[in-house]
């Protein structure tokens, strides 16, 4: 898309009134405060900088527009992949989008070719998910619709179900390992960013005082597990981060040592159901 057409879808997203952009920016401003606060209780070794994910998942496009032109770094998430794909195509292609929701094989090459500002994608469980991102990657047009060039590899964070649910998405604890060496070994185009977790909330809501959510020292050690493999060194810059954390829980996450928290219903408020909801 060129810098002209970009700038056209643009202005077709109706702008938020003033009244909900001032309700968007109180609470993110509150969320970034409980992430300070939480910050200086994190283990040692951890990086200085907790990085905040807005999920904005069936929200209005208008919402998303609101807080970028506020704070031009903060990045967004998205569950749906034509979802995205719409909202990345109307909204400006700086905004740093990650896909975090269940990934189907058969979306995996049109997300990683087709998505503008694609800055991660942190649902990857499987070998064919991998190979397929990877090869989208390289499909992928080396000019961006503002004139820059695409970074040379897609960031990933293999997702670990680490609650063993069976409606969860994400591989067992023991097999990140070789998930993870196959993608630094296979796909060249892909960075292997981390690991992410979407824990039981029942186990952070039923804590009792002084406990960790279990799902959260479980990723913990998985980590260990995939960096003593992989050879890596857990105090340099080729760690592993972590992503770990919602609405409900982010505070404890952090205090593990969650290097990333993805925030939805605290920053937007309620979603709608699916079927209402709105892009424009």
């Amino acid at each position: 898309m060129t810098d002209e057409a970009n700038n056209t879808a643009t202005t077709m997203v109706t702008p938020a009134s003033a009244a909900r952009t001032n309700t968007l920016l109180a609470n993110l401003s509150s969320i970034t405060a409980r992430i300070s606060q939480a910050s200086s209780k994190r283990p040692p070794h951890s990086r200085p900088d907790v990085r905040l994910v807005a999920v904005s998942k069936l929200k209005p496009a208008s919402d998303i527009l609101a807080l970028h032109n506020a704070h031009p770094d903060l990045h967004f998430g998205e569950n749906y992949v034509q979802e995205l794909l719409e909202k990345a195509r109307l909204l400006p292609p700086s905004i740093k989008w990650h896909f975090i929701g269940g990934l189907q094989s058969n979306k995996c090459v049109t997300l990683a070719r087709d998505v503008p500002g694609l800055w991660a994608v942190e649902s990857v469980d499987t070998e064919k998910k991998a190979s397929l991102l990877n090869r989208g990657w390289g499909e992928r047009p080396r000019a961006t619709s503002n004139g820059q060039e695409e970074e040379d590899r897609l960031r990933v964070f293999v997702q670990v179900n680490t609650s063993a649910e069976p409606n969860k998405s994400g591989v067992e604890p023991s097999a990140a390992p070789a998930l993870c060496r196959y993608i630094r070994e296979q796909c060249p185009r892909l960075k292997l960013q981390g690991l992410m977790t979407i824990g039981a909330i029942a186990r952070s809501t039923q804590l009792a005082p002084g406990q960790e959510n279990e799902d959260f020292v479980t990723l913990v050690k998985v980590r260990e597990a995939v960096e003593q493999d992989l050879g890596l060194q857990n105090d340099g810059e080729d760690r592993l981060e972590l992503s770990m954390g919602m609405s409900a829980d982010f505070e404890s996450a952090i205090r593990l040592g969650s290097d990333e928290v993805r925030i939805g219903t605290d920053i937007f408020g309620e979603r709608p159901p699916k079927s209402e909801a709105k892009i424009l």
